[in-house]
């Protein structure tokens, strides 16, 4: 039994001898898996090259072939080789990934076992979705860089081609910006933290804080770009930027608060500090994304536009007067003016906006009637939406012909706790167990059969990390959670009701979780939390009941 996670589209049993990987095996790359070859002699360093005119048998050979999906592959173990062959090196990649699930767990190790048999098979696949993606918020507790590179394995392991790096928020700006050091100066540091969830009271009095220099972002994305992951950036604007304005205070609305005395946010949740919309805002944050664009490739910059409140803005006059300007009826206006400048930026410069549903209430009075519906015509073409609150805002942007990443908080937010009980460390949210994740389906009935369905282009799981503050934490929350929606994203599963969750669960326990083992995953055992995992007193807020379905 080929206990692959995720499952391929197609495992069939071959005929004769095993094949024996071990020291002799050599490795040929054909034109255009070069690089795959590199990267596959960092994880089985064993391997040599095959010479050009070196015979093909007890060899493992990558090719390429066009008439395979960008992604998809075929793996073949049988007739005394391993073929591996993509669409692309991204296909040929993934196959890779495959050929290792099919070796001992030991094999994921640093070091330790180099031999194994394998018994020939042949396995066909390709993903479902174009984007399977995990978000990693490192605002509130900082991951440092070796931690990221940990995570990209992680995910190249399980097939995941995005990672969403959540740099900024008001607990924490983490991106050396060279034109305005202080970002880093000041707001890379918080004086202290609170414990636990915000209900509590409870509070860690060490400074917290990091940031990422610009070499350590070239080799993040340069670590990625080498497993076929694309590293998107979020720089929040306008809200949740009490870290930015904490370093340079003009970012604020000073006509209404001391922005002066601020520092970055030692509070969770939603906080009323947002930027002031002013032509000097609105130009550092250009400033800013010139060099966010030099650093990361990626066609989409995610600038957040979410959780925005509007207090501030009713207060100020110099906000008032831009709504005058503009002819903007409401405060809660300037938050899809804010959108539709970058919008418009990013597009001049060949990039895409993404964003948290909330950027589909953008609105533009001077060329939108009161009360029409005007995510279709005012949001800039090519945006990428991130339906977080639920399914509905996905619904509205793919039928509005705009591409959806669907990521609902109820489903996929893995920082909700995993059990009822008392065990679970600081319990946050409704239950979303293994099994619930498991059967999550992406795609919305309502959109299900319809052109509509082509926009939604994939999946992501989010990872907010207010009460996740170590390694040990953060992998606890995440796995084996991440592993369950790795083939919801990737497979092509039945509808959630006929899908088989006994042989996912008999597979994780008998081949990997002992992956996850080898790989040093601090996951959360089927039989609950040991006790160095639980947290005793510290604070969260559980949900009580099924999570609704928005």
């Amino acid at each position: 039994m080929h206990d692959l996670i995720p499952a391929p589209r197609l495992v069939r049993e071959g005929e004769g001898e095993d094949f024996v990987l071990d020291g002799r095996t050599a490795l040929r790359a054909g034109p255009g898996t070069e690089e795959v070859a590199r990267q596959l002699r960092r994880e089985l360093p064993t391997l040599p090259l095959l010479p050009p005119d070196g015979n093909e048998t007890g060899a493992l050979v990558l090719s390429l072939d066009p008439a395979l999906g960008e992604e998809a592959y075929r793996l073949t173990v049988g007739a005394g080789r391993v073929e591996i062959t993509g669409g692309t090196a991204a296909g040929a990649y993934w196959g890779v990934q495959t050929l290792r699930q099919l070796l001992p767990p030991d094999f994921y190790r640093r070091a330790g076992a180099r031999e194994a048999r394998l018994r020939p098979v042949h396995v066909e696949d390709e993903p479902r979705f174009a984007w399977r993606g995990f978000m990693l918020d490192v605002s509130r507790h900082f991951t440092p860089k070796d931690g990221v590179l940990r995570t990209l394995d992680l995910l190249a392991a399980h097939k995941f081609n995005v990672f969403h790096f959540h740099l900024t928020d008001d607990q924490g700006w983490r991106i050396e910006i060279r034109k305005h050091p202080r970002l880093t100066e000041v707001g890379a540091t918080r004086p202290r933290s609170r414990v636990g969830h915000r209900d509590g009271d409870m509070w860690d009095p060490q400074p917290h804080g990091g940031f990422y220099t610009q070499d350590d972002i070239r080799e993040i994305v340069a670590y990625a770009a080498d497993r076929h992951i694309t590293v998107v950036p979020e720089i929040d604007i306008p809200g949740h930027s009490q870290a930015a304005i904490a370093a340079y205070p003009f970012l604020g609305n000073a006509d209404v608060i001391d922005t002066e005395a601020l520092e970055p946010w030692t509070e969770w949740g939603v906080n009323p500090t947002v930027l002031a919309p002013t032509d000097a805002v609105l130009r550092f944050y250009e400033e800013v994304l010139e060099e966010v664009l030099e650093l990361f490739p990626s066609p989409y910059v995610h600038v957040g536009g979410d959780e925005c409140p509007t207090e501030q803005w009713s207060a100020s006059a110099t906000a008032r007067a831009r709504m005058a300007e503009e002819g903007l009826s409401e405060p809660g206006d300037l938050q899809a003016w804010f959108n539709r400048h970058f919008g418009k930026w990013l597009a001049a410069r060949g990039r895409r906006l993404a964003g948290w549903d909330e950027i589909l209430e953008s609105r533009d009075p001077r060329t939108a009637p009161s009360g029409e519906p005007t995510a279709d015509r005012e949001i800039p073409e090519g945006t990428l939406i991130w339906s977080w609150r639920g399914y509905s805002g996905g619904v509205a942007a793919a039928e509005a012909g705009h591409d959806v990443v669907m990521c609902p908080e109820q489903q996929v937010y893995l920082n909700f706790r995993q059990a009822e009980g008392e065990e679970e460390p600081a319990p946050v949210g409704y239950v979303r167990t293994l099994r619930d994740v498991y059967r999550f389906e992406p795609l919305p009935p309502r959109l299900a059969g319809t052109p509509a369905a082509r926009h939604v282009v994939g999946t992501q799981a989010n990872m907010w990390t207010e009460c996740t503050d170590t390694r040990q934490r953060l992998d606890y929350q995440v796995f084996p959670r991440l592993s369950a929606f790795a083939e919801v994203a990737w497979s092509a599963l039945p509808v959630p009701e006929e899908r088989d969750f006994a042989d996912f669960e008999r597979r994780m326990t008998e081949a990997h979780y002992p992956r996850l083992d080898a790989l040093g995953v601090n996951y959360r055992p089927p039989s609950g939390p040991y006790p160095w995992q639980r947290r005793p007193g510290v604070p969260g807020r559980p949900l009580e009941g099924p999570p609704p379905i928005v």
